[in-house]
């Protein structure tokens, strides 16, 4: 190190405290210049801030599609909008935030069954029980200021969690459940110690790629730390019996991010959903006495938020065509106390009848046979967080575009003149949102574009050569536009959402 440089530097920058920085031994002079060095780099911006929140490495993608989503996200509509270094800033800050869990846990409340202060106070001693913990502060719900029947919960994280040597590999939709808050179910876990027993203390693993073969004793692939947890099960009783393996195998302890976990809590009174999917229910508008479809239902969510929001009166007819997810829907209405629902395998693309006068319960429905029409459609689920890896190829995100025209076809025959259309997805690709709005409104000249209610997310974005007045219609939620910011609560809450998008239109 040149001694000439730390004397010069400090009495320079310090001159008041330079007779005691002279008195200071060799070794801390030199640990002060590099702190110093680094300081200054940090001030002068060498040290780059995009991931100062990032704990988990950004979200992992073939290469085509991440450039695919570049393209999108870097068009020639947001460069001229806002110049290429701040898109491109907030392309990282998507794929950074992607993999990490919202910093809200989100509460729909059954105030359909009792006032939401109720639901407030029963599900805080739940809670308080759970945790096995006396202090009120400890728990902290709040109301949400502008969606009356939603509840948040601050997600605490990420904590100081210290990685222990024995590991538990789960697979990577477990992994993200439990960012989440939720525990290790048996069937999740990929690999375990050898000689693990009930009680043992692990630190549980999410395998990134989904190359931990079933049943190993250890994993050197990609993998992220999660937490630690005590075994539920010994090691023979997850791997080494013929019947499915069933029930938490898993208990976690200390997460590294703090969620209560819902299991098996307030079932009827409380249901986990995103806040942009409770959004959807209140745009749709459904009223006391109407007839409502939900075309693609599964798991049921929105469907008994639309009837609940009716007050369970009237008609909610949940289309599926999966016959295990019908069933779950089912199984969901009766938890939470609605009789209004009525559930039918169908795939919605065939749903509409050729004969106008044909009068059945179930479908093919007859044209202009609902008052509402929610098509929460299928999508790439790009906008879903946390998301460590997507395997899927380029082919496989462009194929949902042309399925989503279909559903749409049917909607739109289906509704009633007058009548109203909610399209929503949970993703965050131009062509599955926007460029589907653009298409609808060339297609479908009865249709126009609706004002929403609530609007908590972003106006559509810049590329499908929508004019500004119908971008400020269309809903997005872009977790990328506050990634990194420190904001109120509620206004944290708002942007700090799984990605999400919702156009509302009116049958002229």
């Amino acid at each position: 190190m040149n001694q000439a440089l730390v004397l010069f530097l400090t009495r320079v920058v310090f001159p008041k405290h330079f007779c005691t920085f002279s008195s200071l031994s060799p070794k801390f002079k030199v640990v002060f210049f590099f702190f110093f060095f680094f300081f200054l780099c940090a001030k002068a911006g060498v040290v780059s801030k995009t991931e100062d929140m990032s704990i988990f490495p950004k979200i992992s993608l073939k290469p085509e599609v991440t450039e695919y989503l570049r393209s999108v996200f870097m068009n020639k509509e947001v460069l001229a909008a806002v110049g290429p270094q701040e898109a491109e800033c907030r392309f990282q800050k998507l794929l950074s935030c992607l993999s990490h869990p919202p910093s809200y846990t989100c509460v729909r409340a059954s105030t359909h069954l009792a006032p939401l202060e109720e639901i407030h106070d029963k599900l805080r001693e739940e809670l308080k029980r759970q945790t096995c913990s006396p202090s009120e502060d400890c728990i902290q719900i709040l109301p949400h200021p502008r969606v009356n029947d939603v509840l948040l919960l601050p997600v605490d994280g990420p904590r100081p969690v210290k990685q222990l040597s024995s590991e538990v590999v789960v697979g990577a939709q477990c992994g993200n459940a439990v960012l989440r808050g939720a525990h290790v179910f048996a069937q999740g876990i990929m690999a375990s110690p050898k000689y693990m027993k009930v009680g043992d203390v692990v630190s549980v693993f999410s395998d990134l790629e989904g190359s931990c073969t079933r049943g190993a004793t250890s994993f050197q692939g990609k993998k992220v730390f999660v937490g630690n947890g005590v075994a539920e099960m010994d090691r023979s009783s997850i791997f080494c019996t013929g019947e499915p393996v069933r029930g938490v195998g898993i208990r976690m302890v200390e997460p590294l991010y703090q969620s209560p976990s819902f299991d098996g809590v307030l079932p009827s009174l409380t249901f986990l959903q995103n806040l942009p999917s409770v959004v959807v229910g209140h745009v749709l508008g459904p009223r006391p006495g109407e007839r409502i479809l939900d075309m693609c239902a599964a798991p049921g969510g929105k469907t008994c938020h639309i009837a609940a929001l009716m007050g369970d009166q009237g008609e909610v007819v949940a289309l599926e065509k999966s016959r295990n997810k019908i069933e779950r829907i089912s199984r969901n209405a009766h938890m939470l106390n609605l009789r209004s629902i009525k559930t039918f395998c169908c795939n919605s693309i065939q749903a509409v009848s050729s004969d106008s006068a044909q009068v059945t319960e179930g479908p093919p429905f007859p044209p202009e046979s609902f008052d509402r029409v929610l098509l929460d459609a299928p999508c790439s689920g790009l906008g879903q967080r946390p998301n460590m890896a997507l395997g899927f190829s380029l082919k496989e995100l462009r194929s949902y575009q042309p399925l989503q025209r279909k559903l749409f076809h049917a909607a739109v025959r289906l509704l009633k003149k007058g009548g109203v259309l909610v399209y929503s997805t949970c993703t965050i690709t131009l062509a599955e949102n926007e460029e589907q709005v653009a298409w609808a409104l060339h297609t479908f000249p009865c249709l126009t574009l609706q004002p929403q209610e609530p609007r908590l997310g972003a106006e559509g974005m810049l590329g499908a050569g929508l004019p500004p007045e119908q971008l400020r219609l269309l809903q997005r939620f872009s977790p990328e536009l506050s990634w990194g910011r420190t904001a109120g609560k509620a206004e944290a809450a708002d942007g700090d959402t799984i990605g999400f998008f919702i156009a509302k239109f009116l049958k002229n």
